[in-house]
Order: C-alpha cells, then sequence, then structure tokens
C-alpha cells in the first residue's frame, strides 16, 4: 500500500528524522504560534465531487502546529481522550522530527488514527480541556494525529505485531469502530479472532454511513486489511448474526464473544405521510450513496435520485452527512441534465442554532455548500400529490421553553404558524436504535425498553450473558466513532483476562 494516498506529501524516500522548521522556542513564543488552517477544497469545486474536502497537513503545517503545544506537565488533553492517547508525546516525537516515533506512540492506544484524526469529535474532547484553549485555540490534536496516521498509512512503520497462539478463538460481530477494536485488541494476545459482518464488506458506519468526502473508504479498507493480515484476523462477510447463526451457536464453537453490532435502525416520526414515495431514513439514504456508490452512477449500476428540493429533518451530524451528499447529488445531476438552477437543500431543526449537536465544523461546511437551515421548524405532516409521491413538508414554527431533561430549552409550538415547504425527497435524521436481530435465540441476553443491550459490568462490558461482550452504539445508542473504540478496547481488555484464567468469575 506504499504511496497510495496522493494528498499526504512524505517524499519518496522515508527517513527515520525530517527536518524541523520551528526550533527551540520559549513559551511566550509558543503561545504567540497561531493554530494552523487545514487546506480544504473550495466550496464552488466540491459541490460537484465526492473528493475529501479537508486536505490534510504538509509538513511544514504540522510541524508549526506541534510547536504550539505546551508539553503540560499534567496533560487535561489526554483525559478527554475515549482511547488515552498520549497526546503530548506524539506531538514531541512529531515535532523532534521523529515521525516513526510519533506514529509508535499513537498505536498503543489507537489503531485507526487516520480514521479517528477525520471523524472524530476532538473539540468537544481532547482540544476541549487543551490549556491552549483558555486563551485563544486550542492545539489542533485531531488534525496531528490524521497527519501521523496518514504517514502510517503510506510508509506502514508500526506493524501490528501478534503474541504466540494461544488456541483460544473469539467471535466479534460487527466491524464497526468497537468491533474492529475489540478483535485488534485481542488478536495482538495471540487469540484466534473472527469478525462477522452482516454487509459485504467490513468497515461498519465507517463504510456504509460517513460519506466519501469525510472519510475515504480507501482509509478505512487500508486499515482493515493492514489489522487482519498483520494479526491474521479472520472476516465473514454477509453473516447474519441473529438469522445465519446465532449468539447462542457462536457460544459453542468460541471461547468468548463480541457483540458490537451497532445502531442501525432508523427512527421515524410518528407524522401522517411517512409512507408517501420519497421518504426515506438517513441510514438507507447514506448506505445507498456510500456503501453502493450511488453518487457515481451509471459506473456503478446503483442511482439515488434526489430532487430539486430535498427536506432533512435533524441537524446532528448524520443530518449534515445526507444534506452534503444531497447537494452534491443535486448539482451533479444539474451539470448532467442541465438544471437553470441546482436546487435547495433544506435542514428542518425544531431548536436553535445554539442547540445543534453536529459538529461545527460540519455545519461550517454545510453552509458553505448551500445547505439552507430551516431553524425552530417542527415538521407535522409530510403532503403528497395524486401520485403519491412528496410535495410538500408541513412545518410549524417553534419558541423555546423552559429546560427538559436533557438540560436543553424544550421548543413549544407557536399557534398559527403553520406554513408548508415545497419537497420532493424528505430524509428522516433523528438517530438510530440497535437492530434486534442479534437478540434471535440468544437466551439471557437482556435489552432495555430502547432496545440496547443491557450491561452487567459497564466497565468491562460484560452483559448479562456470561462470555458475551458489548461494546459501542448498541450499548449506548447512536454516538461518536471513538467512544465505540473506547468500550471495544475496555471489552478486549476484559476478554484478555477472562481467557487468561485470571478474572473467570462472571
Amino acid at each position: 500500500m506504499k504511496g497510495w494516498y496522493p494528498q499526504v506529501h512524505f517524499g519518496k524516500e522515508r527517513q527515520k528524522h525530517y527536518p524541523r522548521f520551528v526550533l527551540d522556542l520559549k513559551q511566550k513564543e509558543r503561545m504567540a504560534i497561531p493554530r494552523q488552517v487545514m487546506p480544504e477544497q473550495d466550496p464552488t469545486i466540491r459541490r460537484y465531487n465526492f473528493q475529501e474536502v479537508a486536505l490534510g497537513f504538509t509538513w511544514e503545517l504540522a510541524l508549526q502546529e506541534a510547536e504550539r503545544c505546551l508539553q503540560c506537565e499534567h496533560p487535561r488533553c489526554v483525559q478527554g481522550c475515549p482511547v488515552g492517547v498520549p497526546i503530548p508525546e506524539f506531538i514531541l516525537a512529531l515535532r523532534e522530527g521523529d515521525i516513526e516515533r510519533a506514529v509508535s506512540v499513537m498505536k498503543t492506544k489507537n489503531s485507526l488514527p487516520a480514521v479517528c484524526g477525520r471523524v472524530c469529535p476532538q473539540e468537544l474532547q481532547c482540544e476541549a480541556l487543551c490549556v491552549r484553549g483558555k486563551k485563544g485555540q486550542p492545539v489542533a490534536i485531531g488534525r496531528l494525529e490524521r497527519f501521523i496516521g496518514d504517514f502510517e498509512l503510506t510508509h506502514r512503520t508500526c506493524p501490528l505485531k501478534k503474541k504466540a497462539d494461544t488456541g483460544r478463538r473469539v467471535a466479534v460481530i460487527g466491524s464497526g469502530p468497537a468491533g474492529l477494536t475489540c478483535a485488534i485488541d485481542v488478536a495482538k494476545e495471540g487469540h484466534r479472532v473472527v469478525i462477522f459482518e452482516a454487509l459485504h464488506l467490513p468497515g461498519g458506519v465507517l463504510v456504509y454511513g460517513i460519506p466519501e468526502f469525510r472519510l475515504p473508504k480507501e482509509v478505512v479498507r487500508s486499515e482493515i486489511q493492514y489489522a487482519a493480515e498483520c494479526l491474521e484476523i479472520e472476516i465473514r462477510t454477509n453473516h447474519v448474526i441473529g438469522k445465519t447463526l446465532t449468539v447462542d451457536d457462536l457460544l459453542g464453537e468460541y471461547d468468548a464473544v463480541f457483540i458490537g453490532t451497532g445502531a442501525g435502525l432508523p427512527i421515524f416520526l410518528e407524522i401522517p405521510g411517512t409512507n408517501l414515495i420519497g421518504v426515506m431514513s438517513a441510514n438507507e439514504f447514506l448506505t445507498r450513496v456510500n456503501l453502493m456508490k450511488g453518487y457515481l452512477f451509471p459506473d456503478y449500476d446503483t442511482p439515488v435520485k434526489v430532487g430539486k428540493k430535498v427536506c432533512v429533518i435533524g441537524a446532528g451530524n448524520v443530518a449534515m452527512d445526507a444534506a452534503r451528499c444531497a447537494v452534491r447529488l443535486q448539482y451533479l445531476r444539474a451539470k448532467r441534465e442541465g438544471w437553470k438552477e441546482p436546487g435547495r437543500v433544506s435542514i428542518i431543526y425544531r431548536r436553535s442554532r445554539e442547540e445543534i449537536p453536529a459538529r461545527a465544523e460540519e455545519v461550517h461546511h454545510a453552509e458553505e455548500e448551500g445547505v439552507v437551515f430551516e431553524l425552530l421548524t417542527a415538521p407535522v405532516e409530510i403532503l403528497g400529490g395524486p401520485d403519491q409521491r412528496v410535495r410538500a413538508l408541513k412545518c410549524v414554527r417553534m419558541e423555546l421553553g423552559e429546560p427538559d431533561s436533557s438540560g436543553r430549552r424544550r421548543p413549544v409550538p407557536i399557534e398559527g404558524s403553520e406554513f408548508e415547504i415545497e419537497a420532493d425527497m424528505v430524509i428522516f435524521a433523528l438517530g438510530t436504535s440497535p437492530n434486534p436481530m442479534v437478540f434471535n435465540e440468544a437466551p439471557g441476553l437482556e435489552r432495555t425498553k430502547h432496545g440496547t443491550v443491557v450491561m452487567k459490568d459497564p466497565e468491562k462490558c460484560r452483559t448479562t450473558l456470561p462470555r458475551v461482550w458489548a461494546g459501542g452504539d448498541i450499548v449506548t445508542g447512536a454516538a461518536t466513532v471513538v467512544s465505540a473504540m473506547g468500550a471495544g478496547k475496555r471489552a478486549a481488555a476484559d476478554i484478555n483476562r477472562f481467557l487468561t484464567a485470571k478474572e473467570q468469575n462472571w
């Protein structure tokens, strides 16, 4: 895989040490360095393609940003990382020009840095606790993580190592971030790991849910293939656990089972018109675009027909992904079919801008690309024409009342404020819940009223069924990639203790 990634320029020949661009600075001088801006595709260009928006740091930018780190004696940034990456250590190694050591330090805790550097909400985690953020902007930890990850993708200087075979066998259900992390950490200890994936490609939400322009699928494919080859992990696709096989079947063949099937069951509003033609979930829309390459029609025979007036209900990261995909499909269709105008994509959200749950960067990118935000607006009915196709979305204006149980001010309808938004496609992006199929023929595996797995011991990720662990969205509901990875690491640590007879009491 050496050299496959075109946007990272590390030179043709790998060296152990690279030149530094800023040397021996005093703290006052470090404080004066501004946060480096990552190059991006221009919005007027990227609306016509699905190529990555953020282009990554150059060597100069990465080393300038690394110089901003104050190397705190008690680094709070590490506390904000769900997988506990030694952040100051990898940044110091980078700053000293020893990128191979930076990779090695990073991968003691995070086996997928090129993925996390792109999709993790660092601004709410490690960067939120960075001391630099008290007086200015925090160190761009996530962008440096991506830089390190991309170097490793290109040069593979830090191979994953597997201990001697223990003869123990572990089944991992699901190949998303939780399952992959658990599988890697378990396989490192010498246990034989088999991953069972329901879809035809491994990666879970990393391949079906996150668009190419945020996370190139070649990054995911390369990371999974490399880990599988280094650690002799077997991946069996097209295996739906609960249908093809059951948890009970796996317990008869394996010493331990980890469930990381995520939360792929979409949630719809109970309003009239959800059965009209042109209504779909963000899960279906993104799967058709991302996994089935619908945006490459006619090269791929899986078209996704996006109309001229699209409404996306919700304002989380998934809603932003769906809206930004819709924008690109509109522009491509407009160019192909000669539309005078490319169309309109609207985000429908019942709260104000301050309550938007999506990453600020994703909201900013969506606005740059032309997405319209209809805030303090709630849908009450999807209207159809005689052909049973969507023609409009009936909405009501909202105002914020008293805080609800989540601490956010509760939206209240304004009487008499109903209005219609023209639409020929409505996409629901209101969250997801776990698919109940995995619970089939799994006696003893309890689930909550929300469909998530009941945990007997949350810290160890143990379920109510002996020898079965679980982590990620199937436990927490829809959350972040890195939080799922953190659960996978905790589960793997406990599985390893269990399989070496250090802690077998359930």
